[in-house]
C-alpha cells in the first residue's frame, strides 16, 4: 500500500505539472489509479478531486501573477457552474459514445491550429466575440462538456480564449485553469456526495499535483508560448490517440 501511495504522488506531480502548462494531465492520473486495481467510478472520482487541488494551484499561481480575469470572466464562471453540473447529471442516464468519436477529430484540429496560426503567441490580438456572449457560450458548453465526459477540456477553453477572446497564450492559459477549476468543483461535489472517493490515494496524489502544478505554472508564466504551445500540440495529439485506440 505504501508503495502505491508513494508511485500515486509521483504519478500527481507530473500530472499536475503537465496540466498547469497544456492540460491533459487526466492522461496519466487516471491510468495510475486504474493500476491500483481500484474501480472505474471510484478512479474517475478520486481523480477529479486530486485534480481539482491541482487546479486550483494553477489558478492561484496565475492570478498572482496577473494571469488571470476573474471579475471579467464572472459570467464564464457561472455558465461554466452550471454546465458542469447539468452535464454530470445527463452523463448519468445518456450514452457519450458520439462524443468518444468526435472529441479525437477536434483535438487533432486543435493542435495543428496551435502549430500554425500566428495567433498562438505572447501577444493579444483584437476579439472577435463579446467578454458576455463568450462567458455564455463557452462557459456554458465546455463546463457541460467537462461534466459530461472530459478529455480536452483544457483545449478547447484556451483554443476559445485565443481565437474568440484575441488571449495571448499564457493569460489563455491562466484563465482557462480558472474555467476549469471551476468545471471541476461542481463534479467532485456530485462524487462527494455519491460516496465513491478514496481520501487517502485522492489526497497523496493531490499532494504531487500542487508540487507539480506549482512548479508547471511557474515555468509557463517565465517560458510563455516557448513552452507552452509545444506542449499543447503534444498532449493534444496524445489525448487524440488515446481516445481513438481506447488505451
Amino acid at each position: 500500500m505504501l508503495s502505491e501511495l508513494i508511485l500515486l504522488a509521483i504519478a500527481g506531480l507530473v500530472a499536475g505539472f503537465v496540466d498547469a502548462i497544456a492540460g491533459g494531465g487526466g492522461l496519466l492520473s487516471l491510468p495510475a489509479l486504474l493500476w491500483t486495481g481500484i474501480s472505474p467510478v471510484e478512479a474517475i472520482a478520486t481523480n477529479k478531486l486530486q485534480g481539482t487541488m491541482g487546479s486550483l494551484t494553477s489558478t492561484l499561481n496565475y492570478l498572482r501573477h496577473n494571469l488571470v480575469s476573474p471579475r471579467k470572466l464572472w459570467l464564464a464562471i457561472l455558465s461554466a457552474l452550471l454546465g458542469s453540473a447539468l452535464g454530470a447529471s445527463l452523463i448519468q442516464i445518456l450514452p457519450n459514445r458520439m462524443l468518444e468519436n468526435l472529441i479525437p477529430v477536434l483535438l487533432i484540429g486543435f493542435a495543428l491550429y496551435f502549430l500554425f496560426s500566428p495567433r498562438v503567441s505572447d501577444q493579444p490580438h483584437p476579439p472577435r466575440m463579446g467578454v458576455s456572449a463568450f462567458g455564455l457560450v463557452i462557459g456554458f458548453t465546455v463546463g457541460f462538456y467537462d461534466g459530461f465526459f472530459g478529455p480536452g477540456t483544457g483545449s478547447f477553453f484556451t483554443i476559445a480564449f485565443i481565437y474568440l477572446l484575441g488571449y495571448s497564450l499564457p493569460m489563455a492559459t491562466g484563465n482557462t485553469k480558472l474555467l476549469n477549476f471551476t468545471s471541476n468543483i461542481v463534479a467532485l461535489i456530485v462524487f462527494i456526495i455519491s460516496g465513491k472517493i478514496l481520501w487517502i490515494m485522492g489526497l497523496v496524489m493531490g499532494c504531487g499535483q500542487i508540487a507539480g502544478a506549482w512548479l508547471g505554472s511557474h515555468l509557463a508564466i517565465r517560458h510563455g508560448s516557448r513552452l507552452i504551445k509545444p506542449l499543447l500540440v503534444t498532449i493534444s495529439i496524445l489525448m487524440s490517440l488515446k481516445l481513438l485506440t481506447g488505451k
